[in-house]
């Protein structure tokens, strides 16, 4: 079994990296007008869920890093949702939006696996 030294080493970590890169990467295409409002909002709530894995991941109880994962879950519901008001306003085309929607469903996976093996 391998020991886990840092938060670098999880592996919701860097499919959360991942997540970010493309949620920078789509937003980069949204309409000028966005910049303070859905790209702002979208990129804060995606480099939210790497931060505060890493976070928790640095604290020293259990309890620290189930509330920071927490944090990193409610991110995504609001990164969920602001991918969804994109298609909306057709800034995020169907493909783009079943691709981030995939990723963060998965993320949503292993942040409830990470959290059942802390209890």
């Amino acid at each position: 079994m391998k020991i886990m030294k840092t938060h670098k080493d999880l592996e919701v970590w860097k499919n959360s990296i991942e997540l970010v890169t493309d949620v920078y990467s789509i937003t980069a295409s949204f309409p000028k007008e966005e910049q303070y409002g859905i790209i702002s909002q979208m990129r804060r709530a995606s480099v939210s869920v790497p931060s505060n894995i890493a976070e928790g991941f640095g604290r020293k109880s259990t309890g620290e890093l189930k509330q920071f994962i927490g944090i990193a879950k409610r991110s995504l519901s609001e990164l969920e949702t602001l991918i969804i008001i994109s298609a909306n306003l057709n800034y995020i085309d169907k493909d783009r939006k079943l691709r981030l929607e995939k990723m963060i469903t998965e993320l949503f996976r292993i942040i409830g696996g990470l959290n059942r093996s802390l209890s």
